[in-house]
């Protein structure tokens, strides 16, 4: 089972913590930029081009993540026979999908 701390978070360890945090900080400064663009009076196609782009990098970035949770902490708890996980894993995905 997956140990959480005082504050209720979970404590673990992304194996793709480094692309992640690159993902995001691309994501933060292409939302920067697509505020930028509306600040500027661009054209409103290309500010949605650009906010369905970082929809998407969004998207992605959260596929990432949920596979590291099935690969690893889903599997882990499986082995450590906690059918909580799937549950967890099903709200989880419910929400990423709305």
């Amino acid at each position: 089972m997956i140990k959480k701390n005082e504050n209720n978070i979970k404590n673990h360890h992304h194996p793709n913590l480094k692309q992640i945090l690159n993902r995001f900080s691309r994501i933060i400064g292409h939302t920067k930029a697509v505020k930028k663009m509306v600040e500027e009076g661009r054209d409103c196609s290309d500010v949605l081009v650009q906010i369905a782009a970082v929809k998407s990098a969004l998207n992605n970035v959260g596929k990432i993540i949920l596979e590291d949770h099935i690969d690893h902490c889903v599997v882990k708890a499986i082995e450590e026979n906690n059918p909580e996980v799937l549950e967890d894993l099903k709200d989880a995905v419910d929400k990423f999908f709305k």
